[in-house]
Formats: C-alpha cells, structure tokens, sequence
C-alpha cells in the first residue's frame, strides 16, 4: 500500500495518492490532471475511482478531466445530487482498491454532502481517515458555506457536524491518521495547523472541536462564532464542481495565447479584459500597463483572485514574467476563472519598446515614512491588513482598510489625497495600491516592507497584544466597522 499526500501551498489544499497492487484511488484532485497521469505512469497504476469529499468551494476540482482520460468512477457520499455520471456511496458502504478497503462515513455539517473516507490496510485495520474539510488539524469545517435560503441555518449546520465528529470519527483509536483536505491559511476554517497531517489521538486531546465534555450547544457556539463573509468565488466554485466546468485543456489552449502590445491593447478594449499582472510587487511598482491590477504568483494568488475579481467570468489577459504564462492560467483555472484570452509577449518591456505609456507607484522605506511623520508631510496611512492583524498592533495614525473589502470600502476615499499604503510585507498593498490607482487614486505611495519593517521604527505605535489573546467580540466589532 502507497499513501501519498500532494499538496498545493497556493490554496493550502492536499489531495491524495493511494495505491495498492496496481489499482489507485485519487482524492481530491486539482483542476490539472497532467501530474496525476505521470504519476500513474510512472508507478504503473491504474485509476480506478476518484474520491470527492464534498463540492469544494474553495478550488474547482479534478474530477471530471481525470474521469474522462482514465475511466475513472467519481465517487461521492450520500446526498451528493450532481449534471454528471457519479458513484452516489451509501454510508458504511466499501470500496476496494488492491487489498485495501475504503469504508464510506457519511459526516455531513461542513456540507450536507461532506464524506469521510476511511482506509483499512491489508489486514483490515483503521489506518488512516481522509476528512476533507469535516476535521481538520487544529479546527473544523466551516458550517456556513452551504446555508440555502430557507433552508438549513449554519447552525442547524454545525449541529450536525457535531453528530458527526461524535458518531463517526472520535470512536476511530488514536493511531488513526489524519489527513484533511486544508492547512493552515485555507479560508475553509478559522485556525488550521500549519501541520498538513497527523494523529487522531492528538486530534482528540488538543483540537478544541472535539472536547469530551463539549456539549451540543457549546460546540454550535463556538463553531459559529467569529466567522468572517466567506469570498464571494467560492459558491461560484462549488456549482462548478456540482454542475461541470469547460476542459482544462480548453481553458489553458485559450489562455496560453501570445499577444503583441498592440492586439494586446486591442483584446483588452474589444472584450472588456481586465489586465492583470501576476509579477513581483518591486516590478509593477517601477513600470506597469496603465489600468493593470497586480495579484502577483508569489503570493497568496488564488485566493486574492477569488475575493478580488467578482467576475468569475470576467476575461483577462495578463502581464507575467517570462516562462510563467501556462502557470498564470492554471492557477486562474483551480478557482474557476477560465475566461484569459492571453498575455503580453515580451512582457512590460515589449510594451516600454512599443511606445506605449508606462505607469508607476511610488515606493518608500519606513524610515522615509518614519521622517515624513515627524514632519508632519503624513495625512493618510492605510494598513490594509486583516482587522485582527491591525487590532495586534498599528501605526497609532493609521486607518484600518483591509484589502479582503477594498471593493466595498473605496468610496470612503478621497481621489485627490495622498495615501501611503502598507500591509505586513508589501503583497497585499501592492493589490490594494494598483486597485485605487486602476480606479482613478493617483496619489498613492507604497510602504516597501510594510509592517515588518515599520515595526523597527520609532514611529508611534499601540500597544502589542499577542492575536491569539485577542477577544473575538473585539475583531467581530473591528471587521463589522469596516463591513
């Protein structure tokens, strides 16, 4: 037996890899399915079923490409109503791959259709659970990412996810491994562990969701508390993972198109493309295309795109640095925006070369910020960081103006002032910067470094409290001011 976790930082997503006598099961899987095909080849396995633990909010999955070029059965759990051909698993149903077995718990609350899979090895014993987003290392699944109108409330949600911690997966032993669809930085729950797998018995000691003692009505309470507005893409995400989606290979063949800067400038006006530029924030900072947005590929991408561009439809064409153009549609392809047209050939430098006009941020250090405050040159500063990061310690003249809701927030700006920006290390208020100055806000100043380097300063700051003593009611009220 072969157990192989593979896992995508990006999106903090783990599928998986199991095999047993030439026959595999695939969990999870991302939208590219070119590297589960090596891998097949490459170990000399065949597919035989594809496991989804629920409809994914967060990314489009696999499935429906990997089925089509393996003849692979897609299996969901009970209550799983889906446009395309699937294995519906009864709960305490068994599958077979090799000598192994997968016993189908049914552990709905995450989603109504949530599943756990349980792995017997060769002899039949419990070795590992594969939970996706109902238990994860340090927290649980969200309950309010399948609330309907009408129907189930996140609390009706989170009653049942208690049931089914309680009635299918604490009675497992304690050598059980565990093996979740997310760590750490997944928006699926509130506190992840950076740890991408482990014991159900440390689970069991240390995850504050499965107290023994923890009453029904403590565990909705805490579940439900705190929960920030999921991003917009991920109902988008999860219809496409119910309903079906265009071929991968479709999406990158369209999106992996060279375009000159004139029919680069041409696509862009024709189809309404927003142009968005996937560098590092030091180079759109010294040049750029004038209207570009930056979400750059060294960051947290994905997840920036889906909360930033409200379109999942809306056409894009790109500017990335040389060599990274299928990447860029890939990563725009896992959380369902497959409508790139293509990208600058020759990047910004082809565009320079062209004639065409270049735009700029400014950019200055802390200590330069550091001086203009002392000279009293400094009227605006946006920490565009999460409120809890901002309630943990600040610029005592700075506003609160976190990049998750810039789309909602900007008319609480001024167009003519100047805005020095900053956020912990200089991603996030390179978004928030291209965004204001793509809407018309052309006095914007970045802080390079952000707050890692603004924390040196002598500039006048708050007090530090350590976020994890922070009291939810004060984020709640901090996030609700912004909202």
């Amino acid at each position: 037996m072969k157990v192989e976790q593979i896992y995508t930082g990006c999106l903090a997503e783990a599928a998986y890899y199991i095999e047993s006598e030439g026959e595999a099961v695939i969990i999870d899987p991302l939208r590219e399915t070119q590297p589960y095909l090596d891998k097949l080849k490459e170990e000399g396995a065949k597919l035989k079923y594809i496991f989804e633990t629920h409809f994914h909010a967060d990314f489009v999955s696999g499935h429906l490409d990997l089925a089509k070029k393996t003849g692979a059965t897609i299996v969901y759990g009970p209550m799983a109503s889906t446009a395309y051909d699937i294995h519906s698993a009864k709960d305490g149903e068994e599958l077979q791959i090799g000598n192994v077995t997968f016993k189908v718990l049914h552990t709905p609350g995450h989603t109504l259709e949530s599943t756990t899979y349980l792995l017997k090895d060769e002899e039949g014993k419990d070795y590992a659970i594969f939970t996706g987003d109902t238990l994860f290392l340090g927290d649980v699944g969200r309950p309010d990412l399948a609330i309907k109108q009408g129907e189930l409330t996140k609390e009706d949600l989170a009653g049942l996810l208690y049931n089914s911690l309680r009635q299918k997966v604490m009675p497992l032993a304690d050598d059980v491994i565990v093996y979740p669809a997310h760590g750490a930085g997944s928006a699926c729950g509130k506190n992840l562990s950076k740890e991408t797998w482990g014991y159900l018995g440390d689970q069991k000691k240390d995850n504050y969701a499965l107290r023994a003692d923890m009453t029904k009505a403590e565990f909705i309470e805490e579940v439900t508390s705190g929960l920030t507005p999921p991003p917009q893409y991920f109902a988008k995400n999860a219809m496409m993972n119910k309903a079906g989606y265009d071929s991968f290979d479709d999406v990158l063949e369209r999106g992996a198109v060279a375009l000159d800067p004139d029919r680069f400038e041409q696509v862009t006006e024709q189809e309404e493309a927003l142009m968005l530029d996937v560098r590092n924030p030091e180079d759109f900072a010294a040049g750029h295309v004038p209207g570009s947005i930056f979400i750059g590929l060294d960051g947290s991408f994905a997840p920036w795109v889906g909360a930033l561009i409200t379109d999942i439809r809306q056409p894009i064409v790109l500017i990335t640095p040389e060599g990274k153009e299928e990447e860029a549609v890939t990563r725009l392809a896992r959380v369902g925006y497959d409508n790139t047209l293509g990208y600058l050939d020759g990047g910004i430098k082809a565009w320079a070369a062209s004639g065409k006009e270049v735009g700029r941020i400014k950019s200055i250090t802390a200590e330069d910020l550091a001086d203009k405050l002392a000279a009293g040159r400094v009227e605006n500063i946006l920490d565009v960081r999460k409120p809890s990061e901002f309630l943990a310690q600040h610029l005592l003249e700075a506003k609160n103006f976190p990049l998750d809701y810039i789309n909602r927030n900007m008319n609480k700006l001024n167009r003519y002032d100047t805005y020095f920006v900053h956020c912990a290390g200089g991603y996030r208020s390179m978004i928030a910067a291209s965004i204001l100055k793509a809407r018309g806000f052309d006095q914007l100043v970045d802080v390079a470094g952000g707050w890692s380097a603004i924390e040196k300063t002598d500039m006048p700051k708050t007090e530090y409290v350590c976020p994890t003593t922070l009291p939810q009611e004060a984020i709640d009220e901090a996030v609700s001011a912004v909202l």
